[in-house]
């Protein structure tokens, strides 16, 4: 059996997981869909406690079961996955294939979930993938998702992660992609009261590019963690890693943030930001930009900026009349608002924005 990382690898320096460790979690409890999860009307996977509902998902042609596999990296996490996982679904669009919008909704209430999902892209096909995670009380939620674009298709994913404020949440998402296609990715962090997104993304063909965006808004004591890796494996490849952080009362942010450049991938371009807002003298963000490069014709950067609201914004908005908690929260919106700019679907944009409303109401 794998055991859980500790912080003495590097990677995981920020973020301890013995607290999870210290639980014992049985496989999930059998469990029924509740009420008012969301439906934009746009068909539907829909996992409960990590177990499949067929009932309540939309008959896709290019959806299969899940089979399980053979693990074999160095990712802890994805090791775990692959010892406990149970079912998951796999999305095979053929070649030229435009599938639309499917929306993958995962709800838990307890025990242990190790789903593992698989999307597959043939050359020129596209797809835009909505997952939306919920639950309730303790849980621990395993996820790993396997991406493979071949060339020229185009993946637009974003992920709704409001779990329950007691669970876990640990997400593993991998992703090849080869010449001319792209990999754009939203993921939207405000529940579990321990979180982490592990994205690695390969480019393998000459002029991929992949995008990977993030906006975390964590209260109370949660702890939410964004781990990228992307590597330029070919030339003329592009790659972008955004991460805006709201942080309130004492949670903590994380952002790692690595880009690694091949010897053979020149004409890279590379770029990494972090912004994050802190509402609290007790909240923190920690910041870990790497580059590694071996190649000599590169434009690689990254940048962080760390702070509390401009209060000469603030000042300025109370002159005109308005009232100081409108005011910050004006501002606080009009931030976030930008992270949302990668979600260009209708549907999808105003379930995030919906989402960062309620959140906001709460705080």
């Amino acid at each position: 059996m794998t055991a859980l990382p500790t912080q003495r690898l590097e990677s995981w320096r920020y973020t301890d997981l013995r607290a999870l460790n210290a639980m014992s979690f049985a496989e999930a409890p059998a469990a029924s869909l509740p009420d008012g999860l969301p439906d934009i009307g746009v068909p539907r996977l829909v996992f409960v406690n990590g177990r499949f509902d067929e009932a309540a998902s939309s008959a896709l042609p290019f959806a299969r079961n899940f089979a399980a596999v053979d693990e074999v990296s160095d990712l802890p996490l994805a090791r775990i996955n692959a010892e406990h996982a149970h079912d998951g679904v796999t999305l095979e669009i053929p070649d030229g294939v435009d599938a639309g919008v499917v929306l993958l909704v995962s709800y838990a209430n307890g025990g242990a979930l190790h789903p593992r999902h698989r999307v597959s892209l043939g050359a020129g096909a596209a797809l835009t993938l909505l997952e939306v995670v919920k639950g309730d009380g303790v849980y621990w939620h395993n996820p790993v998702t396997d991406i493979v674009l071949a060339q020229g298709a185009s993946l637009a994913h974003y992920r709704l992660q409001d779990e329950s404020q007691e669970a876990f949440h640990l997400a593993t998402i991998r992703a090849t992609v080869a010449a001319d296609a792209a990999y754009e990715s939203f993921t939207a962090v405000m529940g579990a009261k321990l979180s982490r997104a592990e994205f690695h993304v390969e480019l393998t063909g000459a002029k991929a590019h992949t995008h990977l965006n993030a906006a975390q808004l964590l209260g109370g004591s949660q702890h939410g963690d964004f781990t990228s890796v992307v590597r330029h494996k070919a030339p003329d490849c592009s790659s972008r890693q955004t991460v805006k952080s709201v942080l309130c009362d004492s949670a903590r942010g994380v952002f790692q943030g690595r880009i690694e450049v091949e010897r053979v991938a020149q004409k890279t371009d590379g770029y990494q930001m972090s912004q994050a807002l802190l509402l609290s003298p007790t909240a923190e963000m920690d910041i870990k930009p790497e580059l590694q490069i071996y190649a000599d014709d590169v434009k690689c950067s990254h940048g962080a900026t760390i702070g509390a609201l401009d209060e000469e914004q603030v000042f300025y908005l109370r002159s005109r009349g308005i009232p100081e908690d409108t005011a910050r929260s004006m501002l606080i919106r009009a931030f976030l608002t930008e992270a949302l700019e990668p979600v260009t679907h209708e549907g999808a944009h105003a379930l995030f924005e919906a989402a960062i409303e309620t959140w906001w109401a709460r705080k």
